[in-house]
């Protein structure tokens, strides 16, 4: 093959068919990308939003996978993100760069089995999912109606993909028609193999120059040694800030009577009633247990509850036992009820002997934290996830034979990749990397009057300041870090407003106080305001209240879907969208909709979060700082996730709003606003809402 154009020119070629314009962060992003792949060296970069970083990393990605013949790997954290890759940025780059490459670049997405439609379920096999016993007829009723739809989208659809349904149907109904990758039977045996739209997904990536996929995906092909991904050297994880709570996510297990009595059921198709009616009595002993025991983290395992979860182990055993020595028949009917047994007995016995072994070792060598979950519309599980993924991730991902980059608008903490980097089991950066500059800190004039100089001073990064400490661990992965910067000149657009003047909040709702400071700086907006709350409690009392005191509409989550949601709330300038958690990292709003954002607290873990405060407890038995490390650091990638929805585009302005005044006056405000972007800073109220009346009256641009 003919030697092909250098990064800097593709780029160049790149940005000219999208209509765009040389963005030095970009720049720099994919000139970095192209050195990690030539060097092996794994890359850290923060570019904020503007960049242009999918193109940066795209472009050598492309370059590498043609020159090569090789596939990339590029893993997201969300839905929104695959699709714009997918359907937007892949297309017009591969066309755009097909001259200079020699050919056009392919590119296919992948995703877990769950996600396609199962020909064979569609026709019969197994029985209906046994958690449709556990509805009302009414319910039913509509599952019904959704699984006919199905039924009649599988004549039409090429792909099976769930995404590609619109509208949606609920989990329960996708449930009959999908299989997890557990319960397959495998081509050669299903009768639908060679029309499997998940095999089909396979192929097609293991052909493509690129394969999009998610980071459970990643996390599932890593812990569970699946090959579930093609063979790459290079892996390009975007949405980085969120791989640790995917990949834990992943590595959660859970045990409650519904599971059991799945299990039960499936093997009761197999086995004798003797051996499946003791299964289901442990499940319903298990749920007389947890009627009596309270919610949250469990540092002990009371004897009764212990000999619950081992009534359950031992149970499952026994099953499982029996159904591996019964009947091998290759009938694709008997080998499904087979293998969806198995697999429901083997994730039960797993979990249960996992949550038994947790409590083994004394209380700082494990490594597993259990907790008993439980509320109005959930049935109450035991919870088992790791306390790290650190070690998980450093071998897995991060071996010699892969280069990864991992990129995101978020990813520098008080000034220093070290914190996301520790989580993530990288270590110390490479001490020859040229240090990567520290994330900007609040303009003069800030809401407290002061520079970000907490962090050090209260461990951020538990060993942060030991980033370039010469003497790297044994084994510890070689990584750069680079922050490109954003675009976009925060200073002059927006305003960072902290409310230092309100009471620190409290955990009875929110401050007749905090309401007052809200319906000021929405009347003065004229809405076009974004209320992130930190608990869906708050977020409903603050709409009830302000619809009561301010002329525009107020919309509040779970009124509808959010997508909906944020649809109405962009199409009318003069509403306000209030919510929680979704709304922090998910919204993309340019322009006059959206000019203000309002935090109404700093978003630390709740203090009885079973597994933020287990973790946080090792890191001090550890001898680090666990407030810090843990509490302090998911506060900052929250609060500069939810700060960023302002400005979206160059063009943008408004304020953002933080009522909490800790972050103008606790010792750790600095950590925290060092990893915010740099807002010119004020904590005078009519400053800010003075900027907010001059922004709504304001003519409109074009």
């Amino acid at each position: 093959m003919a030697e092909l154009p250098d990064v800097e020119t593709l780029l160049a070629a790149a940005v000219q068919s999208v209509g765009g314009t040389r963005r030095e962060g970009q720049a720099v992003m994919a000139e970095a990308v192209s050195t990690a792949i030539d060097t092996g060296e794994h890359l850290v970069v923060q570019a904020g939003t503007g960049t242009g970083k999918s193109l940066a990393y795209l472009v050598p990605a492309l370059r590498h996978a043609m020159a090569e013949d090789a596939t990339v790997v590029v893993t997201t954290a969300t839905l929104a993100l695959q699709r714009q890759l997918i359907e937007r940025d892949l297309p017009r780059l591969s066309a755009a760069l097909a001259p200079m490459l020699h050919r056009e670049p392919s590119f296919a997405i992948l995703k877990g089995r769950r996600n396609y439609l199962c020909r064979h379920r569609l026709n019969g096999s197994g029985d209906p999912d046994e958690e449709t016993e556990l509805f009302d007829p009414r319910q039913l009723s509509s599952v019904g109606r959704q699984v006919k739809r199905l039924h009649e989208w599988a004549e039409e659809t090429v792909t099976g993909d769930r995404d590609e349904l619109a509208p949606g149907v609920s989990d329960l109904a996708w449930r009959q028609v999908s299989v997890s990758a557990n319960e397959c039977v495998g081509a050669a045996v299903c009768p639908f193999g060679q029309e499997c739209f998940s095999e089909q997904a396979r192929a097609d990536a293991g052909g493509a120059d690129v394969v999009v996929t998610n980071h459970a995906m990643l996390a599932i092909s890593a812990m569970q040694g699946y090959q579930l991904l093609p063979e790459h050297r290079v892996l390009v994880i975007d949405e980085a800030h969120e791989l640790v709570d995917r990949v834990t996510s992943v590595a959660t297990g859970e045990l409650g009577e519904r599971p059991v009595a799945t299990a039960a059921k499936r093997a009761a198709r197999l086995l004798e009633a003797d051996l499946t009616e003791r299964l289901s009595e442990s499940g319903e002993g298990l749920a007389l247990l947890f009627g009596e025991a309270d919610a949250g983290r469990l540092d002990h395992l009371p004897e009764s509850l212990a000999g619950a979860v081992a009534a359950v182990r031992d149970a499952a055993h026994s099953c499982l036992s029996a159904v591996r020595t019964g009947s091998t028949e290759q009938d694709p009917d008997y080998a499904t009820q087979r293998k969806q047994a198995l697999a429901a007995l083997e994730e039960v016995h797993d979990t249960a002997v996992r949550i038994l072994e947790s409590f083994e070792p004394p209380l700082r060598e494990r490594t597993d934290v259990v907790w008993l979950a439980k509320g109005p519309k959930q049935s109450p599980t035991l919870q088992v996830a790791p306390l790290a993924v650190s070690g998980l991730l450093r071998e897995k991902l991060f071996g010699d034979r892969t280069t990864v980059v991992l990129t995101s608008a978020t990813l520098a903490l008080g000034g220093t990749f070290a914190p996301l980097a520790a989580q993530w089991g990288l270590g110390r950066e490479s001490t020859d990397a040229a240090p990567a500059p520290d994330a900007a800190a609040p303009a003069e004039g800030g809401a407290d009057g002061s520079a970000a100089d907490g962090a050090a001073d209260d461990g951020a990064a538990d060993g942060a300041d030991e980033a370039d400490d010469p003497n790297r661990a044994a084994g510890e992965p070689r990584w750069r870090g680079l922050d490109v910067g954003s675009p976009f000149d925060h200073a002059r657009s927006g305003i960072l407003y902290v409310a230092r003047h309100l009471p620190p909040p409290g955990r009875d709702g929110l401050d007749p106080r905090y309401l007052d400071e809200i319906a000021g700086l929405v009347d003065a907006s004229g809405g076009r305001a974004l209320g992130l709350f930190s608990s869906m409690r708050a977020a409903t009392q603050a709409a009830e209240e302000l619809r009561e005191r301010v002329d525009v509409p107020i919309l509040c989550q779970g009124e509808d879907s959010t997508g909906r949601l944020v649809e109405e709330f962009a199409d009318d300038e003069a509403s306000c969208l209030f919510g929680t958690l979704s709304l922090w990292q998910g919204v993309d709003v340019p322009g006059r909709s959206l000019q203000l954002v309002i935090v109404d607290r700093v978003p630390f873990p709740r203090p009885d979060d079973p597994l933020a405060s287990a973790r946080q407890r090792a890191v001090g038995a550890r001898g680090g700082n666990g407030f810090m490390a843990v509490a302090a650091t998911h506060a900052a990638l929250l609060l500069a996730q939810g700060t960023g929805r302002l400005l979206r585009t160059a063009q943008d302005r408004g304020v953002v709003a933080v009522l909490d005044p800790r972050l103008a006056t606790a010792r750790y405000s600095g950590f925290l606003r060092s990893s915010l972007p740099p807002y010119w800073g004020t904590a005078d109220p009519e400053v800010a809402r003075a900027a907010l009346r001059r922004l709504a009256e304001a003519p409109a641009a074009g």
